[in-house]
C-alpha cells in the first residue's frame, strides 16, 4: 500500500459513486490506463459501484476508456458542459456556453492579455485562431481557422462547450487569475494545463456532477472523487470523500484531506481496491 493511502480514508457513508478526473489523475503520463486500474474499476463495478468519468476532455476524446467503461458507460466531459454515454457514443445532455459571453470573454481578457490565443470545443469537433497552435488536435476535428470574432459571428460547430485561451508568456496560475479578474462575470474560468478552460457561467465538474447524482437519488455523501489539477476544486469540494492524487497541483493538496498515489504508480486504482475490500468487510 501506497505511504500516500491510509486505511482511516475510507469514507463514513458507503459509497455508491466513484467520480474520477482523467488525465493526471486516473490516466498515467502516457495517456493510458494500465492494467491494475482496469481491473479496479471492473472490481469496484462488480461491487455494486458506479464509475463515472468526470474530465475536461470533449466527448470526441473519450475512446481512452470506451474498453474500461463499465455497465453504465456515463462520462461528464468539457468540465461538465456535456455529458456523454460512452458505450453508445451519443451525447446525453449539454449546458454550452451562449456565444455573446463567449465574445465577452474573449474580449474582456484580450484587453487584460494582449497576446492571449483562443480556440472553441463543438459537440464534434472545434476552431481556433491562426496564432493558437497545439500539437493536441486532431486535424480531421477541425471547424474553422479564423479570429475568435469571426468564429463566433458564424454558425461553425454549433453549441460551444468550452472557450481555451493560451498566452505565450504568462504563468498558468497568474493566467488564470487575471482572467478571472476580467471576465469572471462572464463565465467560469479555470484550467488543468497551461491553457484555460472557461464554460458557461455556473457549469463545472461539480455542478453536473450534482445535477447527474441528483437525478438518481444519489446524495454527495455517497461519491467519492479523485482530481488533480484546479477544474476538479469544485468537485472535490462537493463530494463526500475527496482524493488528490500524489501528483496534484499544490491548490489542490491544500484543498484535500484524503491522498491516492501518483497517476503513474496507479494511485486511483489502489485507493479503489481499498474501498472495495471495505465494502466486504
Amino acid at each position: 500500500m501506497s505511504e500516500d493511502v491510509g486505511v482511516n480514508d475510507a469514507p463514513l457513508v458507503r459509497p455508491r459513486i466513484i467520480a474520477t478526473d482523467l488525465d493526471g489523475t486516473l490516466l498515467r503520463s502516457d495517456g493510458t490506463v494500465s492494467a491494475r486500474t482496469e481491473a479496479a474499476l471492473a472490481l469496484a463495478e462488480a461491487a455494486g459501484l458506479c464509475i463515472v468519468f468526470v474530465t475536461g476532455r470533449p466527448p470526441r476524446w473519450m475512446e481512452v476508456v470506451s474498453a474500461v467503461t463499465g455497465p453504465h458507460g456515463i462520462a461528464i466531459c468539457s468540465n461538465g458542459a456535456a455529458v456523454y454515454d460512452v458505450r453508445r457514443k451519443a451525447l446525453v445532455s449539454s449546458t454550452p456556453l451562449r456565444r455573446e459571453d463567449a465574445l465577452a470573454v474573449v474580449k474582456a481578457v484580450r484587453a487584460e492579455l494582449p497576446g492571449v490565443g483562443f480556440a472553441f470545443e463543438f459537440p464534434e469537433g472545434f476552431a481556433y485562431e491562426p496564432h493558437y497552435a497545439s500539437a493536441m488536435w486532431d486535424a480531421a476535428a477541425v471547424r474553422g481557422i479564423a479570429p475568435a470574432e469571426t468564429i463566433l459571428a458564424s454558425d461553425v460547430g454549433g453549441q460551444v462547450f468550452k472557450v481555451l485561451a493560451r498566452h505565450p508568456e504568462a504563468d498558468p496560475d497568474e493566467f488564470m487569475r487575471r482572467a478571472r479578474a476580467a471576465a469572471g462575470q462572464y463565465a467560469e474560468i479555470t484550467r488543468s494545463s497551461p491553457l484555460l478552460e472557461i464554460s458557461a457561467l455556473g457549469v463545472s465538474k461539480a455542478s453536473t456532477l450534482a445535477l447527474w447524482c441528483a437525478e438518481r437519488g444519489v446524495a454527495a455523501e455517497e461519491v467519492v472523487a479523485f482530481g488533480d489539477m484546479p477544474n476538479d476544486l469544485p468537485m472535490l469540494a462537493w463530494a463526500g470523500t475527496a482524493y488528490a492524487v500524489a501528483n496534484a497541483h499544490p491548490q489542490v493538496l491544500a484543498a484535500t484531506e484524503h491522498r491516492a498515489g501518483d497517476h503513474d504508480a496507479d494511485g486511483v486504482a489502489e485507493v479503489i481496491e481499498q474501498l472495495v475490500r471495505g465494502l466486504d468487510g
